[in-house]
């Protein structure tokens, strides 16, 4: 594993290559929160918002994993929503699931945008989202997913787009309609991730990178062990997500790693306002889809796909461009800039996991492809919670999850054989 990050696009156009120091010696602080993705810059902003004192330490540097090398998109998108639906109705009832459900689709939105506003971050922010029918038959659910977000008050916020009409929005022969969403976002987020570092050391908060944790010690006051130091600490949470190693007793066969693959073009010119007139981000109505939008230098960046096996995808670019030249057959023989991966942490059930490890010792993880947004959630249910305030985090608990035996070699063979599956019934949708 390397300390540095990788050669993405993202790193090649951070707005500063902010720094922080490696932990050397003692700190005593209120909470240590352990990750620098936004799960824990989420969580520690937030809580340093509450007055607390706080350390948070990233093994590598701020935005290392999937928080600096995701698709940027900000949408209402939740992959676990059926099970959390099922689950959650056995205990409070259909309307109360929904609601809450609502809020996972869209509280995350608001607390980006208030965050971009309230520490002024420059990290490209955009409005605006097509979600497309990649076959005839999808337009069936497209429209009971409008008429469902008509009905909660955003008739302002989207619009049905027929097929006739998707060349306001693309210019590409592939898709059959879709739904407009004005309320979607589409950022930066590597530079998302460093302003949120920033706000969180303008409060007073210790920030760490090159850090890595080698032990939690359990106890009335815990504490953390790193190379060079420890931290004591009233509160401890672990928001490393699928990168860390840690607690293996109480999380190992529960998070596991699919590696998703993203290409930026080289810049497009004329042609990006050509292809993508109004400048949306997307995403197709696939079970195994494809993202794409416009960078702020007018690059196509394309995302899609997904590798259980825990090794590297050998050639990015070989494996994406027949999908963007699918896409876009203007773009055919198109130079790529940049290619990378980035491991997502997957949930058999796909249900965000927020917990326990002991009394003062918590832990969040597990979005499934979809964290931007609800990372944000998260951290706002997490500070929350370590603050006292315990009523989101109590929901969390009313969830079941699947835990793997045999690790994270059997998880991920799960994992292949239900995607499998769902391309399987993609033929019959």
């Amino acid at each position: 594993m390397t300390s540095q990050r990788i050669n993405s696009y993202y790193n090649a156009t951070v707005n500063s290559d902010l720094s922080f120091p490696q932990l050397e010696g003692e700190v005593r602080v209120d909470v240590a929160v352990i990750g620098g993705g936004f799960t824990g810059l989420a969580s520690a902003l937030e809580l340093a918002e509450q007055g607390k004192k706080v350390a948070l330490v990233e093994a590598n540097r701020i935005g290392w994993g999937q928080s600096g090398r995701n698709g940027g998109q900000v949408t209402g998108s939740l992959s676990g929503d059926e099970a959390i639906l099922r689950q959650l109705t056995r205990h409070v009832g259909e309307d109360d699931a929904e609601a809450f459900v609502w809020y996972l689709r869209w509280r995350g939105h608001d607390i980006i945008r208030e965050r971009i506003e309230k520490y002024g971050i420059a990290c490209d922010l955009k409005f605006g989202h097509l979600h497309t029918a990649y076959s005839p038959s999808h337009m069936r659910a497209m429209r009971a997913t409008y008429d469902d977000m008509v009905s909660r008050g955003m008739a302002d916020m989207v619009e049905l787009v027929e097929a006739k009409d998707i060349g306001r929005f693309l210019d590409t022969p592939l898709y059959h309609g879709g739904i407009y969403n004005r309320k979607n976002m589409h950022l930066h987020p590597l530079n998302l991730c460093l302003g949120e570092a920033r706000a969180l050391a303008s409060l007073g908060g210790h920030v760490y990178e090159n850090s890595p944790v080698l032990e939690i010690i359990h106890g009335a006051t815990p504490s953390i062990r790193l190379p060079k130091g420890r931290i004591v600490a009233d509160q401890i949470l672990l928001a490393g997500d699928v990168y860390h190693k840690l607690e293996r007793r109480k999380l190992s066969g529960m998070i596991f790693p699919a590696a998703g693959g993203i290409v930026t073009t080289e810049p497009l010119g004329d042609l990006a306002r050509q292809l993508n007139p109004q400048d949306v981000a997307v995403y197709d109505s696939r079970f195994v889809l494809d993202y794409y939008r416009m960078t702020a230098d007018g690059r196509l960046l394309f995302g899609g796909g997904a590798n259980y096996s825990g090794k590297p995808s050998r050639d990015i670019a070989a494996e994406l461009r027949p999908c963007i030249e699918r896409t876009f057959p203007q773009l055919r023989g198109v130079k790529i800039g940049f290619e990378w991966s980035c491991d997502m942490g997957i949930v058999i059930n796909r249900v965000p996991q927020l917990g326990k490890l002991a009394p003062n010792v918590w832990y969040a993880q597990g979005y499934s492809g979809h964290g931007l947004a609800t990372s944000h959630i998260v951290g706002e249910v997490m500070a929350k919670a370590i603050g006292g305030r315990m009523e989101a985090f109590d929901v969390f608990q009313r969830f079941s999850h699947i835990r793997v035996p045999m690790g994270d070699s059997m998880g991920r063979q799960l994992l292949a054989l239900g995607m499998r599956y769902f391309l399987m019934m993609e033929r019959f949708r």
